[in-house]
């Protein structure tokens, strides 16, 4: 790196964390104690149970994306990203929080999966369903082998997450070209365990509410969602992360303007999938799978399916369009917001079918379900966002001595 290009990286390490980072484990720590106090201590259960699994589900999503994120970049040698890759390592940082935060499903699993032993939702399936149902569970659709799952899939993002950030942080202070090379040794290696296992964690957590509904691209559609908010939550901190020790001034709008490509590109992407998805499963029309679309584009649930087609697809798709607003840092952020309240709208559409069938959102009936709703999001969220911010406490808020910082912080469009 040239003396000039060093000169005009922040070297002063971020500091200012506690004031953030206190009231947002603070909220965190309330949010799920009220969610807790309301599954334990009312007949809410069902509703507490799938509020939990939303908000769970939500920000694991964008830490594992955030794990995949960096490795893609490191496999594609991708230099304009150098700039924002701490944010990345940051995020995917804290995947290790989540191990603790799946505690509390496990004591809801009653109440979520039908499958489960003991549930009292083991008698809405019955006859033949519950004659195929018990296939599944033999082999597969077990709290044992679940757990068994889940040890592989926390191990593979809790290391993959690790390494990335411990050789970028180390070659902050050491430097030199060894640590780029070996990320991008080690990243292409990660990739298929990390499609593999966020694909089966999103069969565990989400499909198997109806156990009898499969389609074998329902990963793909989690992930696409995740991914698209990952990039939403990187867009929104490069324009709001600026101060003492921080690299938001350093962020140029080429920089954005890839950003909001990115934007663009997966919320044609999640469209994709989505609609891919859908054609398979009302095209096929088996009996065990067409039901769950039948529930979610059938009756009360119509109007939420339409919503979600015009909200998570054709109102940003068109939106982002725009050339001038790519170039616009505060302006593409309002869209990154935006997109980060749809995808919990899309995820309130996969889980809460399962909860409520063909009588449709249940937050129209019973407020209790906003209640829990924004307990869990506030819950997980804010120690999630606590966490991260307790990682990035004292350290660099960019990669200070990547030997390609330098085209990174003055790249422009091809």
């Amino acid at each position: 790196m040239s003396p000039a290009a060093e000169a005009s990286v922040p070297l002063e390490r971020y500091t200012g964390t506690p004031k953030y980072m206190v009231p947002a484990f603070g909220m965190g720590v309330l949010g799920i104690l009220a969610t807790l106090a309301i599954f334990f201590a009312t007949d809410a259960k069902g509703i507490a149970a799938h509020s939990y699994l939303l908000a769970f589900t939500y920000w694991v999503g964008i830490s594992v994306a955030f794990i995949i994120m960096i490795a893609i970049f490191h496999t594609a040698k991708a230099k304009w990203l150098i700039l924002l890759r701490r944010t990345m390592e940051t995020g995917a940082s804290t995947i290790p929080v989540f191990v603790a935060l799946i505690i509390p499903l496990v004591f809801m699993a009653g109440y979520l999966y039908p499958w489960w032993p003991g549930s009292p939702l083991a008698a809405s399936i019955t006859g033949l369903e519950a004659e195929h149902l018990s296939h599944k569970i033999h082999w597969y659709l077990r709290p044992d082998l679940m757990g068994i799952r889940h040890v592989i899939y926390f191990a593979v993002w809790i290391f993959a997450a690790w390494k990335l950030r411990k050789l970028s942080v180390q070659q902050d202070t050491e430097g030199g070209l060894d640590f780029t090379r070996r990320l991008r040794r080690f990243s292409p290696g990660m990739l298929p365990p990390l499609a593999l296992t966020i694909t089966f964690a999103s069969f565990d957590w989400l499909m198997s509410l109806t156990p009898l509904w499969q389609s074998t691209i329902f990963g793909v559609y989690y992930f696409a969602g995740s991914f698209l908010s990952a990039f939403c939550i990187l867009t929104i901190v490069a324009t709001y992360a600026r101060g003492q020790g921080l690299f938001g001034n350093l962020v140029t709008t080429a920089h954005f303007h890839n950003l909001g490509k990115l934007m663009l590109a997966f919320t044609a992407f999640w469209a994709y999938i989505a609609f891919s998805q859908f054609m398979l499963v009302w095209i096929a029309n088996i009996p065990e799978e067409a039901p769950w679309y039948g529930v979610r584009i059938f009756g009360a649930w119509k109007p939420s399916s339409i919503a979600l087609f015009f909200l998570h697809f054709v109102l940003p798709f068109f939106t982002l369009l725009s050339r001038n607003l790519k170039l616009q840092p505060r302006k593409l952020s309002l869209v990154a917001f935006y997109l980060l309240a749809v995808h919990a709208f899309d995820l309130y559409w996969l889980i809460w079918p399962a909860l409520t069938g063909t009588d449709g959102p249940s937050m129209l009936a019973n407020p209790i379900s906003i209640i829990t709703l924004v307990t869990s999001f506030v819950g997980v969220g804010g120690i999630a966002v606590g966490f991260a911010l307790k990682n990035a406490s004292n350290g660099y808020t960019m990669p200070v001595k990547d030997p390609y910082i330098a085209e990174s912080l003055r790249y422009v469009q091809p």
